[in-house]
C-alpha cells in the first residue's frame, strides 16, 4: 500500500509522542537533518515498510551437518505466511550455459543464525561475526539469563542476544553480549587480528569494542571514547595500523579511534562531509581507501577528494562521479581493485596505479519519493577511475541489471563479485523492490563490454542489511536482510532473513580443476610471519596434475567488515614470485611481500595460491 508523506509524518508523529510518554525523549523534528540527534531520531527516515506476506521458502540443497532451526539454544523462526505480489517480483539475469565455464552454485548452511547479519566479519579462528541492531527488539537468540543485558532506553532487561559467533563449516552458534547498540555501525582488524569496532546508535554512538578471536570471548565496549557521535560512519585501517574514522551522520569530521580506556577531546572538519550533505544525506557511509603512497581516497555522494591523512589536508579533487549519489541511502558498491606487485614495487620497477571501482546506486530524490510509495530504477553504470593520474577521469560501463545496496567483494583470483541488493528504490526500511537474486561476477582485467558475467541466481532475496564475505575456502557467505523496523516473519514483503548461504564461485564449479586444486603446507609456513619488503617461502602440491610458474599466482587477502552494501578495508594484492622449485613432494615457492605497510597494513591476511584460476585453501599469514 503506497505511502504519503502526510501519513509518514504522523507516524513519526505518533511514535515520538509514544517515546515521549514512555520517558525515552522530548518531541522533535526528524525532518532537520542538522539539528541535534534525540533518541526518537531513529524512527525516521526509514519509513515502516509494506504489510504483505513473505517470499516462498528456499529450495537450494542443504549442506550436510548444517544446524536445524531449533539447534544451539535458539528459538525457532515463525511461521511464513503466503507470499506477496511484491516478494515474486524479483530480478534475475539470463546465465548463458557453457559447458567449459560454470557459473556456479548455492547451498544452505544454516536455516537459522539466531540474528539478522546487519553487520558481517570472518575472523582467523574459523568463525563469522553477525550482529544487528538492539534498537529491532527481540531476536531469534537468548543471552543466559543471569548474563543479560539492560536496555537503557527502556530501563528494562534485555535477554535476547544482537549479535553471535557463527561456525560457517557447521552452522553452530554461540549468543554474544553486546551492550551499547551497534545500529549501523563500522569496523576493522587491528595487527593482531582483534575485531575493532565503533559508533552505532544512541547510548553505543560513541563506543569502540574489541572481540578477540577466541572461541570464548566476548565484546570488551569503552563507551564515550570517541568525540563524536558516529551513526553510519567508516572506520579505515592506517598504515601505522591505527584506525581512523570518517563522518556518520551530522558527523562532517574524522578522528581517530583512541586506545582502550581513553578518550577523544577533538575531531578533525572534513569539508567534504558537509559539501555533499543533501537534504536526506546520500553521504553516509562514504567509501574510504588507503593508497599505495599513504594518502587516503574519499568518495561521499558523488564525489571525492585526495586527502593526506596526516597532515589534514586536501591534495586534490577528484572529478565527481555523473548519474546519481552512490552512497546510503543511494548505497552503491565500491572496492578498490586487486594491487598487483608484480614487477612493481622492487629494484625501480614502475608505479602502481590505484583504481577505484564503484557500482550501481539511485538517483538522488530516490528516498524522497520512497517516502510517498514510489521507486525509481537504481542506477545500472559502473564508474572506474584511475587515481594515479592527476587529470583521472571517470570511465563507465555498464552492469547487466540495474542494483543498489549490493555487495561487492573481491575473490582471491582477482575477479569482483556483485551480488544482494534490488533493481528499485534505495536503502532504508522498507525502501526497496524487486530483490536481484543474480550474483554478477566483473573481470577487471578483461576488455571493456565483456567484463560482466551473470551467474547462479540464488532463491533467498537478500534487500536491506544484507552482507557477504569471503571465506578461507574461497567460497562466499551470505547472509542477513532485514526491511522491517523489527523481526518480522509474517505481513510483510520480505520477511527478517537468517538462513546463511554459501555461494560456490564458478572457479570452484569444475570437477576436474577443482580435484587439483592446490593444497598448501601448513607446517611450511615461516613461524616468524611475512616481513614487510623480505622473502616469503612455503610449500604447496597440487593433487593430480602438475604445473608450471606460469600457472601460480599468489594473492593475499584482507579480510574486510562489510555493513549496508560497504566491505570497509577490503584490499587484495597479488604478490611478486620470486622462485618456484618443484620437486617430488610439490612445490616451494618463495614471493616478494609487500615492501610497505602503505600497501599492506599489519594485520593477519589470507594468503591464497591459485594454480590455473583455481584457488586453495587460504592460510592465515601475519605481516609486520
Amino acid at each position: 500500500m503506497a505511502r504519503s508523506s502526510s501519513l509518514l509524518r504522523a507516524g513519526v508523529l505518533a511514535m515520538a509522542l509514544l517515546a515521549s510518554f514512555l520517558g525515552v525523549e522530548a518531541l522533535f523534528d526528524p525532518f532537520n537533518i542538522f539539528g541535534g540527534r534525540p533518541e526518537n531520531d531513529y524512527l525516521d527516515p526509514f519509513g515502516g515498510g509494506a504489510t504483505k506476506s513473505p517470499p516462498p521458502p528456499r529450495t537450494e540443497r542443504e549442506e550436510t551437518g548444517a544446524a536445524q532451526p531449533n539447534t544451539m539454544g535458539l528459538t525457532r523462526v515463525p511461521p511464513l505466511g503466503e507470499p506477496s505480489k511484491a516478494s515474486h517480483d524479483t530480478m534475475t539475469v539470463k546465465v548463458t550455459v557453457r559447458d567449459d565455464k560454470p557459473d556456479g552454485a548455492w547451498t544452505i548452511v544454516s536455516d537459522n543464525s539466531g540474528v539478522s547479519a546487519m553487520h558481517l566479519a570472518i575472523m582467523r579462528h574459523g568463525r563469522a561475526i553477525m550482529f544487528d541492531t538492539a534498537t529491532t527488539g527481540r531476536s531469534l537468540m537468548r543471552l543466559r539469563f543471569d548474563n543479560c543485558r539492560v536496555d537503557p532506553r527502556l530501563h528494562k532487561t534485555d535477554c535476547w542476544a544482537h549479535a553471535v559467533e557463527f561456525d560457517y563449516a557447521t552452522g553452530a552458534v554461540r549468543p554474544l553480549k553486546i551492550l551499547t547498540d551497534t545500529w549501523c555501525s563500522a569496523g576493522g582488524f587491528d595487527a593482531e587480528g582483534n575485531l575493532v569496532q565503533s559508533g552505532g546508535y544512541f547510548e553505543g554512538d560513541r563506543t569502540v569494542r574489541y572481540l578477540s578471536p577466541c572461541h570464548t570471548c566476548d565484546w570488551k565496549e569503552h563507551p564515550y571514547s570517541l568525540f563524536e557521535g558516529r551513526w553510519y560512519a567508516t572506520q579505515q585501517v592506517l598504515p601505522d595500523g591505527r584506525f581512523a574514522i570518517f563522518g556518520g551522520r551530522r558527523a562532517f569530521s574524522f578522528e581517530h579511534l583512541p586506545k582502550p580506556g581513553m578518550f577523544n577531546h577533538q575531531s578533525v572538519p572534513l569539508a567534504l562531509l558537509r559539501d555533499t550533505t543533501d537534504d536526506v544525506e546520500n553521504n553516509l557511509y562514504p567509501f574510504v581507501n588507503l593508497l599505495p603512497d599513504g594518502n587516503l581516497f574519499i568518495f561521499a555522494n558523488d564525489r571525492g577528494i585526495i586527502f593526506d591523512h596526516r597532515s589534514e589536508i586536501v591534495i586534490r579533487d577528484v572529478p565527481p562521479l555523473p548519474g546519481g549519489a552512490r552512497n546510503y541511502p543511494a548505497s552503491a558498491m565500491s572496492a578498490m581493485l586487486p594491487l598487483d606487485l608484480r614487477g612493481r614495487q622492487l629494484h625501480g620497477g614502475p608505479e602502481l596505479e590505484p583504481e577505484v571501482i564503484i557500482c550501481g546506486g539511485a538517483n538522488k530524490t530516490a528516498f524522497k519519493v520512497g517516502e510517498i510509495g514510489q521507486y525509481g530504477p537504481a542506477l545500472k553504470d559502473c564508474g572506474r577511475i584511475n587515481l594515479a593520474k592527476q587529470d583521472a577521469q571517470w570511465v563507465t560501463e555498464e552492469m547487466p541489471v540495474q542494483r543498489v545496496m549490493g555487495d561487492m567483494l573481491i575473490l582471491p583470483n582477482g575477479e569482483l563479485l556483485l551480488l544482494n541488493g534490488a533493481a528499485k528504490g534505495c536503502g532504508g526500511w522498507g525502501f526497496a523492490r524487486q530483490p536481484v537474486r543474480s550474483p554478477i561476477l566483473y573481470t577487471p582485467s578483461a576488455p571493456q563490454g565483456s567484463r560482466f558475467r551473470p551467474l547462479t541466481p540464488s532463491t533467498i532475496s537478500r534487500v536491506y542489511h544484507s552482507t557477504a564475505a569471503v571465506l578461507p575456502d574461497a567460497t562466499v557467505l551470505v547472509a542477513g536482510g532485514n526491511t522491517n523496523a523489527g523481526y518480522n516473519f509474517s505481513g510483510v514483503d520480505f520477511p527478517t532473513e537468517v538462513r546463511v548461504e554459501r555461494f560456490t564461485p564458478p572457479y570452484l564449479d569444475g570437477r576436474r580443476h577443482v580435484a587439483n586444486r592446490p593444497i598448501i603446507d601448513p607446517h611450511s609456513l615461516p613461524r616468524e610471519g611475512m616481513r614487510y619488503g623480505a622473502k616469503y617461502t612455503f610449500r604447496f602440491r597440487t593433487p593430480l596434475d602438475p604445473v608450471v610458474e606460469a600457472d601460480v599466482m599468489v594473492t593475499m587477502y584482507a579480510p574486510p567488515f562489510t555493513t549496508h552494501g560497504y566491505s570497509m578495508n577490503q584490499r587484495l594484492l597479488i604478490l611478486s614470485l620470486a622462485s618456484f622449485i618443484p620437486d617430488p613432494q610439490g612445490y616451494a615457492i618463495t614471493v616478494d611481500a609487500p615492501g610497505k605497510p602503505e600497501l599492506a597494513p599489519p594485520a593477519y591476511y589470507l594468503v591464497y595460491v591459485i594454480a590455473k584460476n583455481v584457488p586453495s585453501i587460504a592460510v592465515w599469514v601475519k605481516i609486520q
